[in-house]
């Protein structure tokens, strides 16, 4: 005996006709969004490809003020690393969350108050902590009784420092100097200003990550290695070494 259920009248009854699966597949949210930008693109001159570059406009814009921003090098008191105009992309969320600026950083801060009106751009060389002074006995910038050897992107010809100093940098601050040590106004000239020369951890816009411009010069901005080997300030046990990271 056939056992196999048969469909019933109720059951062909039932079933949706050709006219039902002809119904808009976006739906009725699909439609309202779509209606929604038709209706704002009429209001805007050139239409969809003008509200287009609005939005664009608007991403990028986001992106710059929270995320990452261009920053165009102004002198020359970061070469050789930095050359004058070139573009470094800056990382504004790298000491968002926890976080802080490391010794060996390029970063970029607000001088106002303490540096001079406007933005720079420097190496951290210390942070919070700890001892640097100048020099040893070969000329060479020490960290809490480490020298360092910044020969791999000190300007050519540059000494470390014509200028003496033996300072202990205060919690929440640091200790910047340029690459082009000859060609830098950094905490060196300023160690008898307000602040003592120190650049407030509050007033880092972020870190260069990057040079982006010219192509020809683009770049990741490492953080150099010799600065993995200065023992930490509180114990003076050799630090974790670390890279810069995107």
């Amino acid at each position: 005996m056939d056992t196999e259920a048969q469909p019933t009248e109720r059951d062909r009854s039932s079933r949706p006709s050709d006219a039902e699966h002809s119904s808009d597949p976006e739906g009725p949210e699909g439609r309202s969004r779509s209606a929604f930008a038709a209706r704002i693109s009429e209001w805007v001159p050139g239409g969809r490809i003008t509200l287009t570059g609005l939005v664009l406009l608007l991403f990028l814009l986001l992106i710059s003020t929270f995320v990452l921003q261009p920053f165009q090098i102004p002198s020359g008191s970061m070469e050789r690393g930095l050359r004058i105009g070139d573009r470094v992309l800056v990382n504004k969320v790298a000491y968002r969350f926890g976080d802080r600026p490391q010794r060996g950083d390029i970063v970029v801060f607000d001088g106002t108050g303490f540096f001079g009106h406007g933005d720079y751009i420097k190496r951290v060389v210390g942070v919070g902590g700890d001892h640097v002074v100048c020099c040893d006995r070969d000329g060479r910038v020490q960290v809490n009784g480490q020298s360092v050897d910044e020969s791999a992107f000190l300007h050519p010809g540059d000494r470390p420092s014509t200028v003496r100093f033996d300072v202990v940098v205060p919690d929440g601050t640091l200790f910047v100097m340029g690459d082009h040590r000859s060609d830098s106004s950094d905490s060196r000239d300023h160690l008898g200003s307000p602040g003592g020369g120190m650049v407030p951890v509050d007033a880092v816009i972020g870190r260069a990550d990057w040079i982006v411009w010219p192509f020809g010069h683009a770049t990741r901005l490492d953080r150099p290695d010799t600065y993995a080997r200065v023992p930490a300030a509180e114990t003076g046990e050799p630090e974790r070494a670390e890279t810069a990271h995107g």
